[in-house]
């Protein structure tokens, strides 16, 4: 009987294994892109299953706190970018990749579609070397999904601080749709995709 209490004390004082359905989910994770007119990119990642938020503003420069006004300026280095949040439990940042790639023209040198200047220039901002890794890896894979000729001319470099754009910007497309439809058609952006990758993408 003692050793049968003895055991049973030994048993009760070993620490409990969580099983594996409790263990915590993974931090969300963040991914950064710059493809133009910030109001064009949020809608297409949003869209998303598995992305927690879109977040339009400026990132890739050197002013703290930019404005606006700043960025469009093109004085400060920034361009107009996106931060997305999302679950890596639900969609793959090869995913987040696919979907950017499939928004913006790799090949224009200027800016994008109708907004021209460095601060619309495309980027991939990477937060590891997992993620620059597979940013490199898309480059060169989506090359030969291109239906223009010209070489890739995106940037991948690191994420640098994201400076979130002022209130009026975020989800201009919810807040404004007519306005942002205006825009989109008259910019020429879905019609340049089509000619780009051989069909504009849903957004």
């Amino acid at each position: 009987m003692r050793t049968s209490l003895a055991l049973l004390t030994a048993l009760l004082l070993l620490p409990l294994a969580r099983p594996a359905a409790w263990a915590e989910d993974p931090a969300p994770a963040k991914a950064a892109f710059a493809g133009g007119c910030f109001w064009c990119m949020q809608p297409p990642f949003e869209a998303l299953d598995g992305v927690i938020s879109v977040t339009a503003g400026y990132t890739g420069g050197t002013k703290q706190n930019p404005t606006y006004e700043e960025v469009s300026a093109g004085g400060t280095g920034h361009a107009e970018s996106i931060e997305v949040v999302y679950d890596p439990t639900k969609i793959s940042y090869d995913k987040l990749l696919d979907v950017f790639w499939h928004n913006v023209d790799p090949t224009d040198t200027r800016g994008q579609f109708c907004d021209r200047g460095n601060q619309y220039r495309t980027a991939i901002f990477y937060h590891d070397d997992t993620q620059k890794r597979l940013a490199e890896a898309s480059k060169q894979a989506i090359a030969k999904s291109l239906k223009v000729p010209g070489p890739i001319v995106t940037e991948i470099v690191p994420a640098g601080q994201f400076w979130p754009a002022e209130e009026y910007h975020q989800d201009y497309s919810k807040k404004n749709p007519v306005r942002y439809r205006f825009y989109r058609y008259s910019c020429g952006r879905d019609k340049r995709l089509a000619e780009v990758w051989g069909a504009a993408p849903a957004h």
